[in-house]
């Protein structure tokens, strides 16, 4: 499997083409349109943010598979611009857009999906995308080229575009995958502030991709924190086009589309931790021995939504109560004299009581850019992987300057 880099290592699945553009959304000038075509169309399957308050584009997006059973032409975001908060004149501005993306390409309004990101409660300028759109989808290619473009066109506050892709024979046919994903802050369990788009070639019906699609993402995207907070914008979309003949049903074929499927969000999940605001640290916690995988999750995330502790991890400062402190407040009813934490191999805390340690092999451990955090609750076989991080002074700085 490729990730971000090169071009020429992107499986590019066939029936998509790319482009992006700049309507002059951002200050900076950088490109904030992306534009991805279905050639000749593709069903699809999609999760959006649990928020309450959720953008424009989120409502009209839902409302947009339901109308088209699930079967689209084109995606266009934005960037830059959130188009949350922004009342009716924000939904209308969507369907505007969508309305002349479709008029381009001579298909129904509601067979194109719409997404935004940026700041909230500022006013999309749609006239700007309006005026752009026409380039914009004249310059589509299907190239690896168009595809990195893709990537960088739909980036907010992150320092690199996250591609990953795969492709695996199945019979006859190769069937290609991949992903492409915007995210570093406002990251949390329910997806993050991030937009994930994933292309495939192989052929399946909405309800099939969708029971596909759930999993990774609760396994992957549902497994992240930056900083515990949950977007209004977000949105994971899986696409497949049917270019490569291989449909998904039954059999081996089935079980390796899955498999890949796994894997780009979990690259993906991880690149995006990875380019987290101001992290220094990648953690992975490894919470074990809960009575059900929702029980370890809810101490995993409690450990990760911890500014005491991520604070700690900033300074490589290998402070075990504040982690046992936070598996307390998790509202599973944990029994302390059975909670073991160890940093590494190296056991810190065993039956909820300190556990001699070489206080400095505990620090180095932590000082590394990525390492791992294993809790045993003592309460059964289940287990839960989960991906977090520190917070820097550098985070409040991006955010404290964020809309200034």
């Amino acid at each position: 499997m490729s990730k971000s880099g090169p071009t020429s290592d992107i499986h590019l699945p066939g029936g998509f083409a790319f482009a992006a553009g700049c309507a002059g959304i951002k200050v900076s000038g950088k490109p904030d349109l992306a534009y991805a075509e279905a050639l000749r169309g593709a069903t699809a399957a999609a999760m959006f943010t649990r928020n309450r308050v959720v953008a424009a584009p989120v409502e009209v997006g839902r409302a947009h598979l339901k109308c088209t059973k699930s079967r689209i032409r084109a995606l266009l975001v934005n960037s830059g611009n959130a188009n949350c908060a922004t009342g009716a004149h924000g939904l209308w501005a969507c369907e505007q857009i969508c309305f002349c993306t479709a008029a381009i390409l001579k298909a129904k309004s509601c067979a194109i999906i719409p997404c935004s990101t940026g700041v909230i409660g500022v006013p999309l300028p749609e006239q700007k995308i309006l005026a752009a759109l026409p380039d914009l989808i004249a310059q589509k290619s299907a190239t690896p080229e168009a595809a990195m473009e893709f990537a960088r066109a739909i980036m907010t506050t992150d320092t690199r575009p996250k591609v990953a892709s795969c492709a695996f024979r199945a019979g006859s046919d190769t069937v290609k995958v991949m992903g492409v994903a915007k995210g570093s802050g406002m990251i949390h369990p329910n997806m993050a502030t991030m937009l994930v788009y994933i292309f495939t070639d192989a052929a399946g019906s909405p309800s099939e991709l969708k029971a596909l699609l759930r999993p990774a993402v609760n396994e992957t995207f549902n497994c992240i924190s930056v900083d515990g907070d949950t977007s209004t914008n977000d949105t994971v979309l899986l696409m497949a086009s049917g270019e490569s003949k291989h449909r998904i049903t039954v059999g081996p074929g089935r079980k390796q589309f899955q498999e890949s499927l796994h894997r780009i969000c979990g690259s993906l999940a991880e690149q995006i931790v990875s380019d987290g605001e101001g992290v220094k640290h990648v953690v992975c916690l490894q919470v074990e021995e809960a009575r059900n995988r929702d029980e370890a999750a809810a101490v995993a995330r409690a450990i990760a939504n911890s500014p005491l502790v991520k604070t700690a991890w900033a300074g490589s400062d290998p402070n075990w109560g504040r982690i046992l402190s936070a598996i307390g407040s998790s509202g599973v009813p944990v029994d302390p004299s059975r909670v073991n934490i160890f940093f590494g191999k190296q056991c810190v805390c065993r039956g909820g009581v300190a556990h001699p340690f070489d206080s400095e092999r505990a620090h180095q451990h932590l000082s590394q850019p990525t390492y791992e955090i294993r809790v045993e609750l003592g309460r059964g076989d289940a287990s839960a992987r989960f991906l977090t991080c520190d917070l820097t002074a550098e985070y409040v700085s991006i955010n404290a300057d964020y809309t200034t």
